[in-house]
């Protein structure tokens, strides 16, 4: 491992194609665009950093390009920064940092931006079907108030590789689900029971939260970032705010950083249990479902009761947060979140000891150590692969900085080792409510932080995995850009490679183990 400054000479030496600097809360470097991809490739293979996040925003003559990474074991951020003129191609990276690959086909479809020898540009978030070729509803002249009339091809999807073998089909799964599932297609090659290979195609719900944004005050932002994913909203609130603060450059009262992590681990809690039920009744154990339930309805219970929202709306504000809950209310919270322990104990035994159960996820949907590299998965996924990535350990804020959680980990990839990262994540997040609520500072829960010009990265560990949120915030004081890089983005493009060899029966059961939001992707 290197230290900060081992990391920063070794980016001087990089003179003349970029030059680095400490800027205090990152590294930043300047560099050429042909520079860029050497330059990431050193970073990930050589410093073992991993990928963050890509964000475009619009500049007076073409565009500005910034490539964020960050260092697991040293508490790094590191900022790249190139420029590439309208109409010029930048070079693509995904093909040695395979993580940055939605990144790049993202912005290329919303910005126009080709990216040299990226070989599946086009036909991503903006559907051939539906939007006209040449809309690129990223840019600033683009009138987000504005109908697309023009229609696109109106042709269905084809997939570009497709498995050729005698009697092989692609079997389509979506885009129309029953149920509540959000809108996704799955194409499943097979030449008979087993899948062969998949393919995800999500955006059939492509809602362009960061174009809306675009214009707005930082405090609309926050409903967009609560409501986007309405099932981690704490969690991406928290993120957003923290890009405020740190343009702000204001200090959150201990007590808000405190009861920011109790919310925060409280939605983990919560988040889980849900996915544990999803995973019960994909396996059609009924039973479990239903208790896994319970649990989880007794999370929101004790959310509306202490913040007055199921969902932790509105309690997460620039500054810190909206209202104190209050004494009363948070022993109330603390007794419950105690006995919700009992009740996951006891739910766990169950699920471990019931054979039938582990049969259908036991060596299932495995996502083997080196491919959750490859895509550099993140959150319990990535802990079941045998990744110890959490951004609560690797970019520590709020109270984690004093309270590093414990990050569970398991090697083998399958569905029994994501349920049991999910139930030690759990423990673990228990442990933490209790230890914070127990000795909770006595301060104001906020502290004005008025919207001032400036641009900044907040991360979160959110339930799923890390989510990154880049704000820029104009002279005007109104949102420039927004740039939402969440853990289901990142996930859902590692998905297929645990469906392979996989039998399609199997295919609702390794989807739920990995507990993702398509909606949090389709922002």
């Amino acid at each position: 491992m290197n230290t900060r400054a081992e990391l920063l000479a070794f980016l001087q030496r990089g003179r003349p194609a970029f030059e680095a600097r400490d800027a205090g809360d990152r590294l930043c470097v300047e560099a050429t665009s042909s520079a860029v991809p050497d330059l990431t490739v050193m970073l990930v293979e050589q410093q073992g950093c991993e990928f963050a996040t890509l964000v475009v925003e619009a500049a007076p003559v073409g565009f500005d390009v910034r490539y964020f990474f960050y260092v697991r074991d040293d508490e790094t951020l590191i900022e790249i920064h190139a420029s590439v003129l309208t109409g010029e191609a930048l070079p693509a990276i995904s093909d040695r940092v395979h993580a940055a690959d939605w990144h790049e086909r993202e912005v290329e479809d919303l910005f126009g931006i080709h990216f040299a020898g990226h070989p599946f540009l086009g036909d991503f978030v903006l559907h051939d079907r539906v939007w006209p070729e040449g809309v690129t509803p990223m840019l600033r002249e683009f009138d987000a108030a504005e109908r697309v009339t023009q229609p696109g091809l109106g042709e269905d999807w084809r997939p570009r590789r497709v498995l050729e073998e005698e009697g092989a089909i692609e079997f389509p799964v979506g885009p129309i689900w029953a149920d509540y599932n959000e809108a996704g297609l799955w194409l499943l090659g097979t030449p008979g029971e087993q899948i062969h290979d998949g393919q995800s195609r999500l955006f059939y719900k492509y809602r362009a939260v960061e174009k809306i944004a675009e214009g707005r005050t930082p405090r609309d932002g926050i409903l967009l970032a609560e409501r986007f994913s309405g099932c981690a909203a704490f969690a991406h609130a928290w993120a957003y705010c923290q890009a405020i603060e740190k343009i702000v450059g204001c200090d959150v009262p201990p007590r808000a950083h405190a009861l920011r992590a109790v919310f925060a681990e409280l939605e983990r809690i919560r988040y889980h249990a849900a996915t544990i039920a999803e995973l019960a009744g994909a396996t059609a154990l009924a039973v479990g479902k239903s208790m896994s339930q319970e649990i989880e309805e007794r999370m929101l219970r004790l959310s509306a009761q202490a913040c007055g929202h199921r969902y932790l709306f509105g309690l997460c504000v620039p500054g810190g947060l909206a209202w104190d809950p209050g004494a009363a209310a948070l022993a109330t919270l603390r007794a419950g979140v105690a006995d919700a322990a009992t009740e996951f104990a006891r739910l766990e035994r169950l699920f471990v000891h019931t054979s039938s159960y582990l049969d259908r996820i036991e060596e299932m949907g495995t996502l083997r150590p080196e491919v959750a590299d490859l895509y550099g998965v993140v959150g319990p996924v990535a802990r079941a692969s045998g990744r110890t990535v959490d951004l609560r350990r690797a970019l520590p804020y709020g109270i984690y900085v004093d309270h590093l959680p414990d990050v569970p980990r398991e090697v083998e990839g399958d569905g029994y080792a994501r349920l049991r990262v999910y139930f030690a994540e759990i423990r673990a997040s228990i442990g933490l409510v209790d230890a914070l609520l127990a000795r909770l500072p006595d301060s104001p829960v906020a502290i004005e932080c008025p919207a001032l010009p400036g641009a900044a990265l907040g991360w979160v560990e959110a339930p799923a995995g890390g989510t990154f949120h880049w704000l820029r915030i104009g002279e005007d004081g109104l949102i420039g850009r927004w740039r939402i890089a969440p853990p289901g983005f990142r996930n859902w493009h590692a998905f297929h490679r645990a469906l392979e060899g996989a039998a399609f029966q199997d295919f609702h059961i390794i989807m739920a183990s990995f507990g993702l939001s398509v909606a949090e992707s389709d922002r």
